[in-house]
């Protein structure tokens, strides 16, 4: 039998498989680090200094003097989880090493501090070294504690601390933007970020001179990554202290509550704003053998715990944990961070060397109680390269180095 066989030729080329593009994490105003500062910022004597002893647990000065506190003094504070303490328990690991907040102690500004007022430019280049503001806020009355404007006056204090932000702003914006002008004109369409640079530089002027923080505007990506160049002073996230006297405190009332949080609707939307005592705090530090028993006569709860979690997190931080019988770990990481970076923060052979992120939740260990059990469970997964570490994972990582890499 014979049979034809008849062969046809396209000259059309097959179609192009579509590219799946990589989603972008949404950039955010900022450092980009895991090594960042919050700065515990306000007019003198309304309670920074001795809210960061109680913090640090440690004796700095805390006068009735405006500017006690010069030089700043830093500390790093463990984050409170009651995950990487149960850890520790199961495991009992020799080890233990959590998650630390950095903070620094800011001396007071007072009104005119961005002309040089109060030793203002050296306590302004502090905050710029920060990345984030504890924003101190008094509403207490203690005649012992002279007010530096007389009375007690919160919001007052914080249109004087923000006001002094903004002018600086201006002022550091003002004496570069001719630099970059300068930079446009000589290269033109050539350098668009450079164009870009001056026109979010403009743009960011003009903001703050109508009174608006940085933070506060909407900025596009581009405008992110023009501004992150500058790491202005208002574009530093912003949590609200509202530091209380002891009886106030307790009874949860104070004539000024209602006003400031009217105001930071007003000023500030979606703000967060934490009341505390810094002299109750005071107290369960000096008398620890009583402070349980203190607190529940009085039906109160210390708020630290809270400010220092709000704290970590509005520096953009999360961890996540490794465990076993030699060491217990948070790793703290950037949120939207992928999963080989995470592990280059173990240690850079990881990263360069990643397979795969052995994942499973700390939830499901609380179920099962052992590792083999959360296998059996099947809430064990294997993570790719493009996976986004989420707060709280527990991570193995399997990785492969096969040459020492080329050095730079």
């Amino acid at each position: 039998l014979l049979y034809t066989i008849k062969f046809e030729f396209s000259t059309e080329m097959p179609p192009k498989k579509k590219e799946v593009k990589e989603e972008q994490s949404p950039l955010y105003l900022g450092r980009f680090g895991t090594s960042l500062k919050i700065g515990i910022v306000g007019v003198p004597n309304v309670g920074k200094s001795t809210f960061f002893n109680v913090l640090c647990k440690q004796s700095i000065p805390a006068e009735n003097f405006p500017f006690c506190t010069i030089d700043p003094n830093e500390s790093r504070v463990e984050v409170p989880d009651e995950r990487f303490t149960w850890l520790c328990d199961l495991f009992a690991p020799p080890s233990k090493v959590p998650a630390f907040l950095h903070v620094v102690d800011i001396a007071g500004l007072v009104r005119g501090a961005s002309e040089g007022e109060g030793l203002g430019n050296a306590f302004l280049s502090h905050i710029g070294g920060c990345d984030a503001i504890f924003s101190m806020m008094r509403v207490f009355d203690d005649p012992d504690v002279t007010h530096v404007d007389g009375d007690v006056d919160p919001l007052r204090d914080t249109e004087t601390i923000f006001q002094e932000l903004r002018l600086k702003d201006i002022e550091y914006l003002t004496n570069n933007l001719e630099k970059v002008q300068k930079i446009v004109a000589r290269m033109g369409d050539k350098d668009k970020a450079a164009i870009n640079e001056f026109e979010t530089m403009k743009k960011a002027i003009e903001y703050l001179e109508e009174g608006k923080d940085i933070r506060k505007c909407t900025w596009s990506n581009k405008e992110i990554e023009a501004l992150n160049k500058h790491l202005l002073l208002t574009s530093k996230p912003v949590i609200y202290l509202v530091n209380l006297g002891e009886k106030d405190y307790i009874r949860k009332k104070n004539k000024w509550l209602v006003k400031i949080k009217q105001y930071l609707d007003e000023k500030d939307p979606g703000a967060t704003m934490i009341p505390f005592s810094g002299a109750l705090e005071q107290r369960l530090i000096d008398e620890p053998e009583n402070a349980k028993t203190y607190l529940e006569e009085n039906k109160t709860q210390s708020n630290l715990a809270k400010i220092i979690v709000t704290g970590f997190k509005a520096l953009g931080l999360q961890y996540f944990f490794t465990v076993g019988a030699d060491e217990v770990r948070a790793w703290t990481i950037q949120k939207h961070t992928k999963a080989p970076q995470a592990a280059g923060k173990i240690h850079t052979d990881m990263e360069r060397g990643f397979i795969k992120a052995e994942v499973y939740k700390y939830d499901d260990l609380v179920e099962h109680k052992t590792e083999a059990a959360v296998k059996a469970a099947g809430k064990y997964r294997m993570e790719g390269k493009n996976y986004e570490v989420l707060d709280g994972d527990i991570i193995n990582i399997k990785f492969n180095v096969t040459d020492p890499g080329k050095k730079k």
